[in-house]
């Protein structure tokens, strides 16, 4: 007969850890202590865990938050552990509950862990997280530049400042920002500011565009990228930003459960013979899904391919050209059928981003798969068999 299992849940800040264990399947009390989130306390608590399990295994668990993955990595290189980081959104939790407190939030993780009740999230690894990070500042500074250009322009507005020439941020448009001109010394002080406060954002974002390139020619990443940037829409950018959010395309069996991750299908609510299906549910990555969603718009012009587009498929597999020309085709027949269906534009977007998603999975699978492939005729082939 093999030794218990030994269930620990973990509830946990920057300062301290709160920590329940349960012992095989036993049902009495579970003990809590709180440890101080320092290598050395936890090292001991780990030791002393070893020590009281005699052999067997110990499985931890935490909810995603303030101390990210790093807590799993430091946790599972202080001992003979097993670590999980689950979904707090998918955690199950007591409508009925009104108290809420550390010690009792790890005992509901440990009993949930022991019974199978969690999700848990695939944990990239120590590049793959850094890498992703980097995308993710960028589109957070995209965020801060757009507040700050509709900042300006609503403080023009409230002055009476009007621009009626065309399109906002065009280099007209950047002129006649230059020229505006106040008679108070206040106004012009916060309109400098807030322009030289655009002016630096953009220069944040000009620098990180060119870490997204760097990011893009690394080898781990350079055939993914390459072959995204086949389909109309995905440039670097993008291509960069769906490689980095999914990072292991091999872990989603079927496009469906990909469309599922990036909160793309919708809502549903049964009971009996009554089902209503209602607005996507947002659950997932949002960072992907608001780029599918920008690609998506692409759909409502003809097929074609353009000279951007020609330049990026130059010595790219004829295999990936035909998936994105594929895509073209049907992605353009689909947001031109809703339309005439009657369906407003931005549900249209949306229902073309998801089938947009069937086209990317079967993209990045193919291109795992034939890296396997070669990777696997490399190793027979003498002189790398020990490889």
């Amino acid at each position: 007969m093999g030794q218990d299992i030994t269930w620990v849940g973990i509830d946990d800040d920057k300062k301290h850890l709160t920590v329940a264990v349960l012992r095989g399947t036993s049902a009495g009390d579970t003990p809590v202590s709180r440890i101080p989130n320092e290598d050395g306390a936890l090292r001991r608590w780990v030791r002393r865990l070893e020590r009281e399990s005699s052999g067997g295994e110990i499985r931890m668990c935490y909810e995603a938050g303030p101390n990210g993955f790093a807590l799993m990595r430091r946790l599972e290189g202080m001992g003979r552990v097993v670590v999980e980081v689950v979904a707090p959104s998918l955690t199950p939790r007591r409508t009925g509950r009104r108290v809420k407190t550390d010690p009792i939030d790890a005992t509901h993780l440990a009993h949930l862990y022991r019974a199978g009740e969690l999700r848990v999230i695939a944990v990239p690894d120590g590049d793959s997280e850094s890498s992703r990070d980097l995308v993710r500042t960028y589109h957070r500074v995209g965020v801060e530049q757009t507040r700050k250009r509709h900042h300006i322009l609503k403080f023009l507005v409230q002055r009476g400042r009007i621009y009626r020439d065309g399109v906002h941020w065009t280099g007209k448009h950047r002129k006649w920002l230059r020229e505006q001109k106040f008679e108070s010394w206040k106004d012009t002080m916060a309109f400098e500011e807030m322009q030289s406060g655009l002016s630096e954002l953009e220069d944040r974002r000009s620098r990180l565009t060119l870490g997204l390139e760097k990011l893009g020619q690394e080898e781990s990443r350079a055939a993914a990228v390459s072959v995204l940037r086949c389909f109309r829409g995905i440039d670097t950018t993008q291509a960069v930003t769906l490689v980095t959010e999914l990072f292991d395309v091999d872990r989603f069996e079927h496009p469906r459960a990909l469309m599922s991750y990036l909160g793309l299908t919708p809502s549903v609510s049964q009971s009996a013979d009554r089902e209503v299906r209602g607005r996507i549910t947002k659950s997932g990555n949002r960072y992907a899904r608001w780029t599918l969603g920008q690609v998506a718009k692409q759909s409502r012009y003809a097929p074609g391919v353009g000279p951007r587009v020609k330049r990026r498929r130059e010595g790219q597999p004829a295999w990936a050209i035909e998936i994105a020309n594929r895509a073209q085709r049907r992605l353009h027949r689909r947001y031109h059928a809703l339309l005439v269906r009657g369906m407003p534009r931005a549900k249209v977007t949306t229902a073309v981003a998801r089938e947009l998603v069937a086209f990317v999975w079967e993209a990045l699978s193919t291109v795992h798969r034939k890296s396997r492939e070669n990777l696997s005729t490399r190793a027979g082939e003498p002189g790398l068999a020990e490889v």
